[in-house]
């Protein structure tokens, strides 16, 4: 699995021009299913995007995680992440999961975070979503679980 995670002030996604996820400062992540990840990765991914310590403490040193922080998590699924793009001008996303596989492993995910953070909020899984965000650092990580 993919996460893309970026440390922001506030971000939220719209759907069909209903907000349907928002979070203060916290982290959006934008997720993605590989075709071969396991459930492991899920709970492989939770536990990294809980824990990876990307705020500030006092000292102004990245040593804090957004549940140490009690801040936001924004999931938001994003399948364009396992895209091939070494070859030609146009992506394959041959590498993706299948749209079912994604699925159930984005909402798996979710449950997972939801299991340790109070504030978990998402996307629409195969919606068209706009999503906003002001990225505070700018900060962003790549995170995978291979």
């Amino acid at each position: 699995m993919i996460g893309l995670l970026q440390r922001v002030t506030h971000a939220d996604v719209v759907v069909g021009g209903q907000t349907v996820g928002k979070i203060g400062r916290g982290l959006l992540v934008l997720v993605a299913v590989h075709r071969d990840d396991t459930e492991s990765d899920i709970s492989r991914l939770a536990e990294r995007l809980l824990g990876y310590r990307v705020f500030p403490d006092h000292e102004g040193r990245m040593n804090l995680s957004v549940r140490d922080i009690e801040g936001g998590l924004l999931l938001v699924p994003q399948f364009t992440l396992t895209a091939d793009t070494k070859k030609g001008t146009r992506a394959s996303f041959t590498k993706g999961a299948a749209p079912e596989k994604a699925s159930a492993y984005f909402d798996a995910l979710v449950a997972a975070c939801r299991e340790g953070l109070d504030t978990v909020e998402t996307g629409e899984f195969g919606a068209d979503m706009q999503v906003s965000l002001t990225n505070d650092g700018p900060v962003t990580f790549w995170l995978t679980t291979h």
